[in-house]
């Protein structure tokens, strides 16, 4: 079990869940549920089950080191790995690898995003141990895809060979394809073809073929991080990093390696998964009303609306009436109205308000 360790992504802004998500804390240090529990916590105390706390890595921009010393306990210096800069999930990846490279050759490795929402956490236990066993045993590139459940257009999907699976688990499947967020049409098609999954975003794979496959497929990003081996653990590793983001292009591990690469594998897997991208998905998960209406906050009243999401602090009162399918957020003495089909555009809405009212509303 010690060789299985945990890449925790943390270091992303959550733009889409302005105004509660912000640039001083998001989305994935705040407790958007209600549970008690920041999403990071959440996220955390999952990967528990799979690895010992020693083994689990956070990799979050340098600004947020201390939001993740504030809630996680016990975390040393050493399993926070800071980022001088956004420059997408390889490089991060590439970090985190060759820093646990230097510690243990022989690691398994999952790699995860730090805001997903994991609703049946047993199954994702064993769905994510039979993976370890899986890529311990071959030289895969596994990731998780989830069955999907209706044509959504804001995910991407994996499509795979049906004829090819692993012995050991017949939920591993060859991937034959990727496709980034089709529109609703191919998204149609894709549900009733039956050989399509969510993309999860989860990875998992043994330290040896990752590197192998940024050697293969990304070898300019792998050199740069390569080049610290002797630096990782260090006092001379920030300095190091620092160096190295510098030069390091911006590239996600998608399309990077996983859309390249000839040893690709998913696993099917159904463990009540969400990405919490956009308002939308939260009130997809939300317990609702007789009127289709998810509301976090405890002075609300609604009169003749549905299907709306409402997230507004406690102490807030709020009357509504005559709203369907809308999205009505408060924090920080920020009020958003948006209709949810239109929630996308909350990215340029936060651009607008950083160019005519200034960065601390951003």
């Amino acid at each position: 079990m010690n060789n299985n360790y945990c890449i925790i992504m943390a270091g992303g802004i959550g733009t889409r869940f302005w105004p509660m998500s912000r640039t001083s804390r998001p989305k994935q240090f705040i407790d958007i549920l209600g549970t008690g529990k920041s999403l990071l916590q959440q996220t955390f105390d999952r990967f528990l089950e799979i690895c010992p706390r020693e083994n689990i890595y956070i990799v979050t921009n340098e600004i947020y080191r201390d939001l993740v010393n504030e809630q996680i306990d016990d975390i040393s210096e050493e399993q926070i790995l800071c980022e001088p800069a956004r420059r997408n999930t390889a490089p991060c990846i590439a970090y985190a690898c060759y820093k646990i490279m230097s510690i243990n050759p022989n690691a398994n490795l999952v790699v995860a995003p730090s805001d997903h929402i994991i609703l049946k956490e047993e199954a994702f236990t064993e769905v994510i141990k039979s993976a370890l066993n899986a890529s311990e045993k071959n030289d895969w590139l596994l990731t998780l895809g989830i069955k999907p459940s209706r044509p959504d257009t804001g995910y991407g999907y994996i499509q795979f060979n049906e004829d090819v699976s692993y012995k050991d688990d017949k939920r591993i499947k060859k991937v034959k394809t990727f496709t980034e967020k089709p529109i609703l049409e191919i998204a149609e098609s894709f549900i009733k073809s039956g050989d399509f999954l969510w993309n999860s975003g989860i990875f998992i794979w043994s330290l040896k073929s990752i590197l192998k496959a940024f050697e293969t497929h990304l070898p300019i990003v792998n050199d740069i991080f390569k080049e610290g081996i002797e630096k990782y653990n260090t006092t001379d590793e920030k300095d190091f990093i620092k160096e190295a983001y510098t030069v390091c292009k911006n590239i996600s591990i998608d399309y990077g390696i996983m859309e390249k690469a000839e040893n690709v594998y998913v696993l099917s897997s159904d463990f009540g998964w969400s990405d919490l991208g956009t308002w939308g998905s939260l009130h997809d998960i939300c317990k609702k009303n007789e009127e289709g209406n998810a509301v976090i906050g405890n002075n609300v009243m609604i009169y003749d609306s549905k299907n709306c999401i409402v997230n507004v602090p406690e102490d807030k009162l709020v009357v509504m009436q005559g709203l369907e399918d809308y999205i009505v957020v408060e924090a920080d003495n920020i009020l958003l109205i948006c209709r949810k089909k239109d929630e996308q555009q909350i990215r340029q809405f936060v651009n607008d308000v950083k160019a005519e009212k200034g960065e601390k509303f951003v």
